[in-house]
Protein backbone atom coordinates (compact mmCIF):
# COMPACT_ATOMS: atom_id res chain seq x y z
CA UNK A 1 0.00 0.00 0.00
CA UNK A 2 1.37 3.34 -1.13
CA UNK A 3 0.30 5.10 2.40
CA UNK A 4 1.92 1.69 4.51
CA UNK A 5 3.76 2.47 7.62
CA UNK A 6 7.61 1.38 7.67
CA UNK A 7 9.37 -0.09 10.23
CA UNK A 8 10.71 3.13 11.71
CA UNK A 9 7.35 4.32 12.24
CA UNK A 10 6.09 1.44 13.92
CA UNK A 11 8.53 1.39 16.15
CA UNK A 12 7.69 5.38 16.85
CA UNK A 13 4.17 4.07 17.31
CA UNK A 14 4.90 1.72 19.89
CA UNK A 15 7.26 4.38 21.54
CA UNK A 16 4.61 6.61 21.49
CA UNK A 17 1.79 4.46 22.74
CA UNK A 18 4.68 3.42 25.89
CA UNK A 19 4.61 7.11 26.69
CA UNK A 20 1.12 8.04 26.35
CA UNK A 21 0.57 5.01 28.49
CA UNK A 22 2.88 6.13 31.45
CA UNK A 23 1.49 9.93 30.99
CA UNK A 24 -2.11 8.33 32.00
CA UNK A 25 -1.43 8.73 35.65
CA UNK A 26 -5.18 10.07 36.63
CA UNK A 27 -6.71 7.12 34.38
CA UNK A 28 -5.25 4.39 36.50
CA UNK A 29 -6.75 5.47 40.00
CA UNK A 30 -10.40 5.81 38.61
CA UNK A 31 -12.87 2.81 37.46
CA UNK A 32 -13.04 1.52 33.53
CA UNK A 33 -15.99 0.74 31.67
CA UNK A 34 -15.11 -0.70 28.30
CA UNK A 35 -18.39 -0.11 25.76
CA UNK A 36 -19.69 -1.42 22.70
CA UNK A 37 -19.07 0.21 19.30
CA UNK A 38 -22.39 -0.76 17.95
CA UNK A 39 -24.11 0.16 21.08
CA UNK A 40 -22.75 3.57 21.58
CA UNK A 41 -23.57 4.80 18.24
CA UNK A 42 -27.20 3.43 18.47
CA UNK A 43 -27.69 4.98 21.72
CA UNK A 44 -25.88 8.45 20.39
CA UNK A 45 -22.37 7.66 22.59
CA UNK A 46 -24.54 7.39 25.67
CA UNK A 47 -25.07 4.47 28.41
CA UNK A 48 -26.54 5.04 31.68
CA UNK A 49 -24.23 3.58 34.75
CA UNK A 50 -25.77 1.75 37.79
CA UNK A 51 -24.69 3.53 41.43
CA UNK A 52 -24.54 1.57 44.15
CA UNK A 53 -27.31 0.37 46.27
CA UNK A 54 -27.92 1.30 49.92
CA UNK A 55 -29.92 -1.40 51.62
CA UNK A 56 -31.81 -1.03 54.76
CA UNK A 57 -32.30 -3.52 57.85
CA UNK A 58 -35.15 -3.75 60.41
CA UNK A 59 -35.26 -5.48 64.33
CA UNK A 60 -37.22 -8.66 64.39
CA UNK A 61 -38.33 -11.69 63.14
CA UNK A 62 -41.73 -10.15 61.70
CA UNK A 63 -40.72 -8.61 58.63
CA UNK A 64 -44.21 -8.33 56.83
CA UNK A 65 -44.16 -5.07 56.28
CA UNK A 66 -40.76 -4.34 55.60
CA UNK A 67 -40.60 -6.14 51.82
CA UNK A 68 -39.96 -2.85 49.44
CA UNK A 69 -38.75 -2.80 46.42
CA UNK A 70 -35.45 -1.10 46.15
CA UNK A 71 -35.30 1.50 43.55
CA UNK A 72 -31.67 1.16 41.26
CA UNK A 73 -30.60 4.66 40.33
CA UNK A 74 -27.95 5.03 37.23
CA UNK A 75 -26.38 8.45 35.67
CA UNK A 76 -25.53 8.99 32.27
CA UNK A 77 -22.49 8.47 30.39
CA UNK A 78 -21.03 9.89 27.55
CA UNK A 79 -18.49 9.30 25.06
CA UNK A 80 -17.84 12.59 24.60
CA UNK A 81 -14.47 13.90 24.00
CA UNK A 82 -12.79 13.31 20.52
CA UNK A 83 -9.35 14.33 20.92
CA UNK A 84 -6.82 14.61 17.95
CA UNK A 85 -3.34 16.06 17.51
CA UNK A 86 -2.92 16.71 13.30
CA UNK A 87 0.88 17.84 12.00
CA UNK A 88 2.20 17.99 8.71
CA UNK A 89 5.96 16.73 7.44
CA UNK A 90 7.18 17.43 4.12
CA UNK A 91 9.81 15.49 2.10
CA UNK A 92 12.67 17.44 3.10
CA UNK A 93 11.44 17.14 7.00
CA UNK A 94 11.22 13.79 6.38
CA UNK A 95 14.77 13.80 5.76
CA UNK A 96 15.18 13.77 9.36
CA UNK A 97 13.98 11.49 11.76
CA UNK A 98 13.82 13.12 14.98
CA UNK A 99 11.10 15.49 13.20
CA UNK A 100 8.92 13.08 13.32
CA UNK A 101 9.88 11.11 16.80
CA UNK A 102 9.41 15.49 18.75
CA UNK A 103 6.38 15.49 16.95
CA UNK A 104 5.09 12.10 18.08
CA UNK A 105 6.30 12.75 21.75
CA UNK A 106 4.81 16.45 21.66
CA UNK A 107 1.28 14.84 20.10
CA UNK A 108 0.90 11.95 22.92
CA UNK A 109 1.93 14.41 25.78
CA UNK A 110 -1.25 16.16 24.75
CA UNK A 111 -3.67 13.98 24.03
CA UNK A 112 -2.46 12.18 27.71
CA UNK A 113 -2.92 15.63 29.36
CA UNK A 114 -6.49 15.97 27.70
CA UNK A 115 -7.60 12.36 29.35
CA UNK A 116 -6.15 13.31 32.75
CA UNK A 117 -7.66 17.48 32.50
CA UNK A 118 -10.88 15.65 31.95
CA UNK A 119 -10.85 13.65 34.72
CA UNK A 120 -9.85 16.64 36.70
CA UNK A 121 -12.26 18.94 35.33
CA UNK A 122 -15.50 16.45 36.05
CA UNK A 123 -14.19 15.54 39.79
CA UNK A 124 -14.00 19.87 40.01
CA UNK A 125 -16.96 20.35 38.73
CA UNK A 126 -18.70 17.95 40.46
CA UNK A 127 -17.37 17.00 43.82
CA UNK A 128 -20.00 17.99 46.64
CA UNK A 129 -17.56 16.84 49.77
CA UNK A 130 -16.34 20.45 50.50
CA UNK A 131 -13.21 20.56 52.98
CA UNK A 132 -11.78 24.01 53.62
CA UNK A 133 -8.79 25.44 55.72
CA UNK A 134 -7.88 28.85 56.33
CA UNK A 135 -4.44 28.26 56.21
CA UNK A 136 -1.85 27.29 53.61
CA UNK A 137 -1.15 23.45 52.62
CA UNK A 138 1.22 22.21 54.73
CA UNK A 139 -0.08 19.64 57.47
CA UNK A 140 -0.97 15.97 58.13
CA UNK A 141 -4.46 17.61 59.41
CA UNK A 142 -5.43 19.02 56.08
CA UNK A 143 -5.32 15.81 54.60
CA UNK A 144 -7.11 14.29 57.50
CA UNK A 145 -9.74 16.52 57.15
CA UNK A 146 -10.99 14.81 54.09
CA UNK A 147 -10.42 11.19 55.60
CA UNK A 148 -12.77 12.40 58.07
CA UNK A 149 -15.89 13.92 55.54
CA UNK A 150 -15.48 10.33 53.94
CA UNK A 151 -15.44 8.13 56.67
CA UNK A 152 -18.45 9.99 58.16
CA UNK A 153 -20.58 9.31 55.16
CA UNK A 154 -19.88 6.03 55.11
CA UNK A 155 -17.29 6.05 51.66
CA UNK A 156 -15.04 3.13 51.20
CA UNK A 157 -12.01 3.31 53.42
CA UNK A 158 -9.87 1.87 50.31
CA UNK A 159 -8.69 3.35 46.82
CA UNK A 160 -8.92 6.96 47.68
CA UNK A 161 -6.82 9.92 45.71
CA UNK A 162 -5.95 13.04 46.24
CA UNK A 163 -4.36 15.58 43.47
CA UNK A 164 -3.16 18.50 44.32
CA UNK A 165 -1.85 21.98 43.39
CA UNK A 166 1.76 21.85 42.73
CA UNK A 167 2.01 24.79 45.48
CA UNK A 168 -0.43 22.80 47.98
CA UNK A 169 1.01 19.48 47.10
CA UNK A 170 5.01 20.92 47.61
CA UNK A 171 3.50 22.58 51.10
CA UNK A 172 3.13 19.28 52.56
CA UNK A 173 5.98 18.08 51.52
CA UNK A 174 7.56 20.40 53.28
CA UNK A 175 5.82 19.17 56.58
CA UNK A 176 7.06 15.89 55.68
CA UNK A 177 10.89 17.55 54.95
CA UNK A 178 10.56 18.73 58.37
CA UNK A 179 10.60 22.48 57.66
CA UNK A 180 6.99 23.31 58.28
CA UNK A 181 5.95 27.06 58.58
CA UNK A 182 9.90 27.50 58.14
CA UNK A 183 10.56 25.92 61.55
CA UNK A 184 12.70 23.16 62.07
CA UNK A 185 10.51 20.11 63.18
CA UNK A 186 12.00 16.52 64.04
CA UNK A 187 10.03 13.81 62.08
CA UNK A 188 10.91 10.59 62.19
CA UNK A 189 9.50 8.20 58.97
CA UNK A 190 10.53 4.96 58.02
CA UNK A 191 12.20 4.13 54.84
CA UNK A 192 13.19 7.17 52.96
CA UNK A 193 10.24 9.34 53.28
CA UNK A 194 11.51 12.64 54.33
CA UNK A 195 14.23 11.98 52.40
CA UNK A 196 12.26 11.97 49.18
CA UNK A 197 10.16 14.65 50.40
CA UNK A 198 12.96 17.06 50.92
CA UNK A 199 14.67 15.81 48.09
CA UNK A 200 12.38 14.89 45.67
CA UNK A 201 9.10 17.08 46.98
CA UNK A 202 7.25 13.88 46.81
CA UNK A 203 4.88 13.20 49.22
CA UNK A 204 3.05 9.57 48.70
CA UNK A 205 0.33 8.29 51.07
CA UNK A 206 -0.95 10.24 53.07
CA UNK A 207 -3.95 9.41 55.93
CA UNK A 208 -5.45 7.35 53.52
CA UNK A 209 -4.86 8.61 50.28
CA UNK A 210 -2.84 8.13 47.51
CA UNK A 211 -1.34 11.94 46.62
CA UNK A 212 -0.31 12.89 42.88
CA UNK A 213 0.86 16.87 42.27
CA UNK A 214 -1.06 18.75 39.41
CA UNK A 215 0.57 21.13 36.99
CA UNK A 216 -2.72 22.65 36.06
CA UNK A 217 -4.96 22.52 38.94
CA UNK A 218 -8.54 24.66 38.42
CA UNK A 219 -8.71 27.60 40.39
CA UNK A 220 -12.14 28.35 41.94
CA UNK A 221 -12.92 32.19 42.10
CA UNK A 222 -13.31 33.72 45.72
CA UNK A 223 -17.20 34.52 46.71
CA UNK A 224 -18.91 38.23 46.49
CA UNK A 225 -21.80 39.89 48.27
CA UNK A 226 -23.97 37.80 50.53
CA UNK A 227 -25.25 34.70 51.25
CA UNK A 228 -28.75 33.90 50.02
CA UNK A 229 -31.33 31.60 52.18
CA UNK A 230 -33.91 29.12 51.05
CA UNK A 231 -37.03 27.25 52.37
CA UNK A 232 -36.43 24.05 54.05
CA UNK A 233 -39.66 23.16 55.18
CA UNK A 234 -41.76 20.23 53.98
CA UNK A 235 -44.20 23.07 51.64
CA UNK A 236 -41.42 24.45 49.71
CA UNK A 237 -40.41 20.98 48.47
CA UNK A 238 -36.98 21.54 48.50
CA UNK A 239 -36.20 18.29 49.34
CA UNK A 240 -35.83 15.18 46.43
CA UNK A 241 -37.41 12.00 46.14
CA UNK A 242 -34.94 9.45 44.06
CA UNK A 243 -36.22 7.90 41.24
CA UNK A 244 -34.91 5.42 39.07
CA UNK A 245 -37.49 6.37 35.92
CA UNK A 246 -40.27 8.31 35.06
CA UNK A 247 -43.18 9.02 31.89
CA UNK A 248 -42.63 11.19 29.74
CA UNK A 249 -45.68 13.13 28.34
CA UNK A 250 -45.66 11.39 25.07
CA UNK A 251 -45.62 7.83 27.83
CA UNK A 252 -41.95 6.14 27.34
CA UNK A 253 -40.45 5.58 30.22
CA UNK A 254 -36.74 6.78 30.58
CA UNK A 255 -33.93 7.14 33.21
CA UNK A 256 -33.29 9.77 35.62
CA UNK A 257 -30.52 11.23 36.65
CA UNK A 258 -30.27 11.11 40.22
CA UNK A 259 -26.77 13.36 40.90
CA UNK A 260 -28.55 17.00 40.63
CA UNK A 261 -31.51 18.65 41.59
CA UNK A 262 -33.24 21.80 41.25
CA UNK A 263 -33.99 23.89 44.20
CA UNK A 264 -35.61 27.33 44.69
CA UNK A 265 -33.38 30.07 46.62
CA UNK A 266 -34.71 33.84 47.65
CA UNK A 267 -31.41 35.30 45.06
CA UNK A 268 -29.05 33.14 42.90
CA UNK A 269 -27.03 36.27 42.16
CA UNK A 270 -23.88 35.48 44.12
CA UNK A 271 -24.37 31.86 43.22
CA UNK A 272 -21.98 30.99 40.54
CA UNK A 273 -21.67 27.69 38.88
CA UNK A 274 -18.71 25.71 41.15
CA UNK A 275 -19.75 27.45 44.48
CA UNK A 276 -19.48 25.32 47.69
CA UNK A 277 -22.18 25.94 50.00
CA UNK A 278 -23.82 24.83 53.20
CA UNK A 279 -27.41 25.48 54.08
CA UNK A 280 -28.42 26.05 58.14
CA UNK A 281 -30.05 23.48 59.69
CA UNK A 282 -28.87 20.53 57.00
CA UNK A 283 -26.63 17.83 58.61
CA UNK A 284 -25.08 15.26 56.96
CA UNK A 285 -25.77 11.64 57.41
CA UNK A 286 -23.74 8.37 56.85
CA UNK A 287 -25.04 6.91 54.03
CA UNK A 288 -25.59 3.16 55.33
CA UNK A 289 -26.56 3.86 59.34
CA UNK A 290 -28.35 6.97 58.48
CA UNK A 291 -26.90 8.61 61.72
CA UNK A 292 -26.60 11.98 61.98
CA UNK A 293 -22.62 12.92 61.74
CA UNK A 294 -22.65 16.34 63.33
CA UNK A 295 -21.07 18.15 60.78
CA UNK A 296 -22.93 20.37 57.58
CA UNK A 297 -24.02 18.74 54.30
CA UNK A 298 -22.31 20.31 51.08
CA UNK A 299 -23.11 20.85 47.99
CA UNK A 300 -22.04 22.55 44.99
CA UNK A 301 -23.69 24.81 42.12
CA UNK A 302 -24.01 22.71 39.24
CA UNK A 303 -25.95 25.13 37.15
CA UNK A 304 -27.82 28.77 37.47
CA UNK A 305 -30.85 29.03 36.12
CA UNK A 306 -32.41 31.90 36.77
CA UNK A 307 -32.77 34.47 39.19
CA UNK A 308 -34.47 32.50 42.20
CA UNK A 309 -33.61 29.04 40.29
CA UNK A 310 -30.52 26.53 40.77
CA UNK A 311 -28.91 23.21 40.20
CA UNK A 312 -26.98 22.14 42.75
CA UNK A 313 -25.42 18.67 43.91
CA UNK A 314 -26.06 16.37 46.14
CA UNK A 315 -29.99 16.73 45.64
CA UNK A 316 -31.43 16.86 49.38
CA UNK A 317 -32.55 13.85 49.97
CA UNK A 318 -34.04 14.36 53.71
CA UNK A 319 -36.68 11.85 53.75
CA UNK A 320 -39.50 14.19 54.32
CA UNK A 321 -41.51 13.37 51.92
CA UNK A 322 -41.07 9.83 53.81
CA UNK A 323 -40.94 7.34 50.90
CA UNK A 324 -39.47 4.11 50.43
CA UNK A 325 -36.52 5.67 48.06
CA UNK A 326 -35.93 8.48 50.44
CA UNK A 327 -35.02 6.46 53.16
CA UNK A 328 -33.03 3.95 50.98
CA UNK A 329 -30.86 7.11 49.84
CA UNK A 330 -30.75 10.08 52.82
CA UNK A 331 -28.04 12.06 52.79
CA UNK A 332 -28.89 14.29 55.03
CA UNK A 333 -31.08 15.45 58.42
CA UNK A 334 -33.31 18.85 57.68
CA UNK A 335 -34.40 21.13 60.59
CA UNK A 336 -37.22 22.97 58.91
CA UNK A 337 -36.54 26.62 58.44
CA UNK A 338 -38.49 29.41 56.15
CA UNK A 339 -35.00 31.07 55.48
CA UNK A 340 -32.04 28.79 55.73
CA UNK A 341 -28.86 30.15 55.25
CA UNK A 342 -27.17 29.08 52.28
CA UNK A 343 -22.92 29.53 53.83
CA UNK A 344 -20.66 29.84 50.72
CA UNK A 345 -17.52 28.23 51.42
CA UNK A 346 -15.22 29.50 48.71
CA UNK A 347 -14.22 32.74 50.41
CA UNK A 348 -11.09 33.35 48.64
CA UNK A 349 -9.76 32.70 44.94
CA UNK A 350 -7.61 29.32 45.32
CA UNK A 351 -6.96 26.15 43.47
CA UNK A 352 -9.29 23.55 43.54
CA UNK A 353 -7.64 20.65 44.90
CA UNK A 354 -9.47 17.22 44.09
CA UNK A 355 -10.15 14.00 46.05
CA UNK A 356 -12.15 10.64 45.71
CA UNK A 357 -12.97 7.29 46.21
CA UNK A 358 -11.82 4.98 42.66
CA UNK A 359 -15.40 3.97 42.12
CA UNK A 360 -16.89 7.55 41.87
CA UNK A 361 -14.45 9.02 39.07
CA UNK A 362 -15.16 6.23 35.71
CA UNK A 363 -13.46 6.39 32.23
CA UNK A 364 -15.18 5.01 29.16
CA UNK A 365 -12.93 4.17 26.13
CA UNK A 366 -14.34 4.68 23.12
CA UNK A 367 -13.02 3.22 19.50
CA UNK A 368 -13.08 4.90 16.24
CA UNK A 369 -13.68 1.93 13.01
CA UNK A 370 -11.33 3.14 10.54
CA UNK A 371 -11.02 1.88 7.46
CA UNK A 372 -7.60 0.66 6.99
CA UNK A 373 -8.45 -0.29 2.80
CA UNK A 374 -9.18 3.57 2.18
CA UNK A 375 -5.83 4.84 1.01
CA UNK A 376 -4.44 5.75 4.54
CA UNK A 377 -2.28 3.99 6.61
CA UNK A 378 -3.83 3.14 9.96
CA UNK A 379 -2.27 1.68 13.26
CA UNK A 380 -4.24 1.34 16.74
CA UNK A 381 -3.05 -0.25 19.90
CA UNK A 382 -4.91 0.27 23.64
CA UNK A 383 -3.08 0.97 26.51
CA UNK A 384 -3.54 -0.68 29.88
CA UNK A 385 -6.78 0.57 30.51
CA UNK A 386 -8.40 0.14 27.32
CA UNK A 387 -7.68 3.74 25.97
CA UNK A 388 -7.14 3.41 22.53
CA UNK A 389 -5.02 5.83 20.32
CA UNK A 390 -5.08 5.44 16.63
CA UNK A 391 -2.37 6.80 14.49
CA UNK A 392 -2.87 7.86 10.67
CA UNK A 393 -0.83 8.67 8.10
CA UNK A 394 -1.54 9.83 3.83
CA UNK A 395 0.61 11.50 1.42
CA UNK A 396 -0.22 13.80 -0.90
CA UNK A 397 1.87 13.96 -4.39
CA UNK A 398 0.87 16.99 -5.10
CA UNK A 399 2.55 18.86 -2.73
CA UNK A 400 4.75 16.27 -1.81
CA UNK A 401 3.74 16.27 2.09
CA UNK A 402 2.46 13.75 4.45
CA UNK A 403 -0.45 13.88 6.58
CA UNK A 404 -0.30 12.68 10.50
CA UNK A 405 -2.97 12.62 12.86
CA UNK A 406 -3.07 10.40 15.90
CA UNK A 407 -6.73 10.44 17.73
CA UNK A 408 -8.13 9.26 21.13
CA UNK A 409 -12.15 8.99 22.02
CA UNK A 410 -13.12 8.57 25.89
CA UNK A 411 -15.67 9.59 27.75
CA UNK A 412 -15.24 10.28 31.73
CA UNK A 413 -18.27 10.57 34.48
CA UNK A 414 -18.61 11.37 38.07
CA UNK A 415 -21.10 8.63 38.91
CA UNK A 416 -21.53 9.58 42.94
CA UNK A 417 -20.79 12.80 43.73
CA UNK A 418 -20.58 12.06 47.09
CA UNK A 419 -17.71 10.21 46.75
CA UNK A 420 -15.54 12.73 45.63
CA UNK A 421 -14.83 16.46 46.72
CA UNK A 422 -12.82 19.09 46.86
CA UNK A 423 -10.29 20.64 48.95
CA UNK A 424 -9.56 24.62 49.41
CA UNK A 425 -6.68 25.92 51.39
CA UNK A 426 -6.14 29.74 52.32
CA UNK A 427 -10.02 30.27 52.88
CA UNK A 428 -10.14 33.40 55.13
CA UNK A 429 -12.90 33.89 57.55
Amino acid sequence: MSNSFSKEERVAFEDILEGFNDALVLSRNVSIYNTDGSMMERTNNVIYRPQPYIAQSYDGMDQTGNFTAYTQLSVPATLGFQKSVPFILDALELRDALQEGRLGDAAKQKLASDINIAIMNVAAAQGSLVVTTNTAAGDYDDVALCDSIMNEQGVQAFDRYLALSSRDYNGLAGNIAGGAGGASVSRSFSGNKSNNAFERSFVGMVAGFETYKLDYANRLIGATGSNTTMSTLVGASNFYVPQATQTAVTGETQNVDNRFQTITVTSSTDLLVGTPFEIGGVEAVHHITKQGTGFAKTFRVIQVVNATTVVITPPIISAQGGTDAELQYQNCIVTPNATATMTRLNLDTAPINCFWQKDALEILPGRYAVPSDAGVAVMRASTDQGIELVMQKQYDVNTMKTKYRLDTLFGVVNKQPEMSGILLFNQTP
